[in-house]
């Protein structure tokens, strides 16, 4: 990776349920990561979550004069990175932000933003399976499913910012499940950590003689469905077989789609072993035979490579700007 400057890259990962905070040093090693809790109401509320964030960061960890060269941001929901610009965290909370501004308003360093997801996919591109691969998808599973795409060494953006949802790909037509794009049998409603926790809400009442605990406002964890499953839970074991079911007929249709050699899985539920081993238990191995790689996890020596992605996302425009200052000097 090419350094542009001696100093460090301030990565934000904006999450669902935290904010994840870390340095990448000039030797490009990530250093004194931090969390936050998040809060993704809105765009504007977001906002305000990641500078209170930023700022008490800054007072744990203080920056020397000179130390900070630039903030790299990872964002969920459509990111126009050119520009700096969130357009909206899904439909219905569209309040387009021009947070690179903001950002450099308040912190006079430059500021990169992008897709959470695009930034953990452009992290492996850079430094992970895509130093081996130039095809290859990033599927991100946990609170909710997304996709990175990369074909021909290109990441693939789309025309609306949109590329990679694939959390709304129907993986099962005869579903009764609802999903907020007004589709049934999503994948995401199915087999995602929010959506398998759902399942179990919605059926408990069927099975009263379930192992699992519930809790007021909490959400039953995906470890402990996969625990309960792999013992006999008979709720456990229909919410976690129906996930798996769901996500193997996502990848197959995936694999059909861009024909990939390789697929990187990312995210806390893609990591549990029970569950990966239910998955590949549905894969059709006609359907999976160029996939040299299947179902991998990263090459990267660090689990955050959303926060490594926001680094570059940040290298990226520090760079734009010494190149702005050199032209214009």
């Amino acid at each position: 990776m090419n350094r542009h400057s001696l100093a460090s890259i301030l990565a934000v990962d904006l999450g669902g349920t935290s904010i994840v905070l870390g340095e990448m040093a000039p030797d490009g090693e990530m250093v004194r990561s931090k969390s936050y809790p998040s809060d993704t109401t809105t765009q504007s509320i977001a906002i305000e979550s990641i500078i209170q964030a930023i700022d008490d960061y800054k007072r744990t960890f203080p920056f020397k004069p000179g130390e900070l060269a630039a903030i790299g941001i990872g964002l969920v929901g459509r990111v126009d990175e050119e520009r700096g610009i969130w357009l909206e965290i899904e439909p219905g909370k569209s309040e387009p932000t021009d947070v690179k501004e903001i950002i450099e308003q308040r912190y006079g360093v430059p500021c990169g933003i992008d897709n959470d997801v695009a930034c953990a996919t452009k992290a492996e591109q850079e430094l992970g399976w895509g130093t081996v691969s130039d095809n290859f998808i990033y599927l991100n599973i946990g609170t909710g499913i997304a996709a990175g795409l990369v074909a021909d060494g290109n990441y693939v953006n789309g025309s609306n910012f949109n590329s990679g949802e694939i959390g709304h790909m129907v993986v099962a037509q005869d579903s009764d499940v609802e999903c907020g794009c007004g589709r049934k049998g999503c994948v995401e409603r199915i087999a995602s950590g929010l959506g398998m926790h759902e399942r179990i809400m919605a059926l408990k009442e069927q099975y009263p003689a379930t192992t699992l605990s519930f809790r007021d406002n909490e959400r039953v964890s995906a470890s402990e469905i996969f625990e309960a499953a792999a013992l006999g839970d008979e709720l456990s074991l229909k919410v976690s077989e129906e996930a798996a079911r769901a996500l193997a007929s996502l990848i197959m249709n995936l694999v059909r789609v861009s024909d990939p050699d390789t697929i990187v899985l990312g995210g806390g539920i893609a990591r549990n072993e029970y569950f990966l081993g239910r998955i590949k238990s549905y894969l059709n191995p006609r359907t999976m035979r160029f996939v040299a790689h299947s179902l991998v996890p990263t090459k990267q020596p660090t689990a955050e490579v959303g926060l490594v992605g926001a680094a570059l996302a940040g290298l990226k425009a520090r760079k734009r700007y010494e190149e702005e200052l050199a032209n214009h000097g």
